[in-house]
């Protein structure tokens, strides 16, 4: 079993409190990504996982065993770091088997182990390259390949695509996909990147100013988070915010202002909600449409003033200056003829807005219209 607990871990740097009490559950072969901001704690979260940082109080557990206080080298983890970190007068072989080499493995399983590595990372024709000679996602590969041999119970990988260019990052995160799959193994992956997220993760620990906003599956994050943090960061673009006030609270919803003076009453629990509070409405790009949205679909609409179009091919995005000069991004169709200057309607469905209190906290919606949106 290669299940990782972290208990209520505390860190603090210079008087700074860096994690908060951080309790995490990691499943057996679970892919599980650590995202957030510049300076949120993730970095220093794997670090504690892999002994290279003492948390100042809390526990770590791996499989049954405690972890807490012992060396790097004797929590069976490995890790890929954001430097490729090789010994340039070294082959690739040797790069690869030189850990093993440090515990004295015999030569046969050496090789034996370094050959099926190889095979795993489609490198066996670079066993004898120098890492002048590689790409950068070679040089990645490479790293990988150092923390297969050694044949883990947990993966820890600290941003380990940052510095590749943008089409390889793609690239390698399918390789890691697919690496995961074939070893069936633990793997905990730190990026700032949330499309990294999305698309490797089997659950995503969303981390801010050194405490967990939200654990949960890329959808689940995507479709319903707990506040507007997490709502922000989690999507691409990024969600439209809007300051609206409450005008009515009662059993048949929250009814708001919008922009241009409209009211609507949004599927949303009043609980705790009364008139003339100020809360925050929130919706996708994506989810704003120049066309409408689908017949009997409840709907709403922004209406603004396109300043800025951008083509991006398969898709088009609209930036738009609402009727009380809030910008927002409107998500088209790569088809769209849409220009600057032009005025426009952008319609939504209702189980797609959010709204969020003062204190960020998202309010719950109705239980029928989460139901609807989860099989949007």
């Amino acid at each position: 079993m290669s299940a990782v607990q972290v208990q209520q871990i505390r860190k603090t740097f210079g008087g700074t409190e860096v994690l908060k009490s951080i309790d995490i559950s990691v499943t057996d072969r679970e892919f599980m990504v650590f995202v957030g901001p510049s300076g949120c704690g993730k970095s220093t979260l794997l670090r504690t996982i892999a002994g290279l940082e003492r948390g100042d109080s809390g526990q770590i557990l791996i499989g049954d065993e405690d972890v807490t206080e012992l060396e790097p080298s004797q929590r069976g983890v490995a890790m890929v770091f954001q430097s490729y970190a090789l010994y340039p007068h070294m082959s690739v072989y040797e790069n690869i088997a030189f850990g093993l080499r440090m515990i004295k493995l015999p030569e046969a399983q050496i090789k034996e182990r370094v050959q099926r590595a190889a095979q795993i990372l489609q490198i066996e024709q670079l066993l004898d390259r120098k890492p002048r000679a590689l790409s950068g996602g070679q040089r990645q590969r490479v790293a990988i390949g150092r923390s297969i041999v050694r044949e883990p119970k947990v993966f820890l990988f600290d941003e380990p695509l940052s510095n590749l260019d943008a089409a390889l990052r793609v690239q390698m995160r399918l390789e890691l996909i697919k690496l995961h799959k074939q070893l069936n193994a633990t793997m905990i992956y730190v990026t700032h990147d949330q499309t990294e997220a999305m698309t490797m993760a089997d659950r995503i620990v969303v981390l801010n100013n050194g405490k967990v906003e939200q654990i949960g599956s890329p959808l689940e994050l995507y479709r319903a988070p707990k506040n507007r943090f997490v709502a922000g960061f989690i999507g691409s673009p990024k969600m439209n915010f809007l300051a609206v006030k409450v005008q009515r609270a009662d059993a048949a919803g929250v009814t708001i202002g919008l922009p241009g003076g409209t009211s609507i009453t949004l599927p949303f629990i009043a609980e705790g909600v009364k008139a003339g509070d100020a809360l925050t409405l929130g919706i996708r790009p994506e989810h704003l449409s120049e066309t409408g949205v689908a017949a009997g679909d409840l709907q709403g609409k922004l209406s603004g003033k396109v300043m800025v179009v951008e083509h991006l091919g398969g898709e088009t995005l609209l930036h738009v200056n609402l009727d009380d000069g809030v910008l927002i991004q409107v998500k088209g169709s790569g088809e769209s003829t849409t220009s600057d200057g032009q005025s426009v309607d952008a319609s939504f469905a209702l189980r797609h807005v959010h709204l969020f209190r003062e204190s960020g906290e998202a309010l719950q919606r109705f239980r029928a219209v989460t139901q609807a949106a989860a099989t949007a």
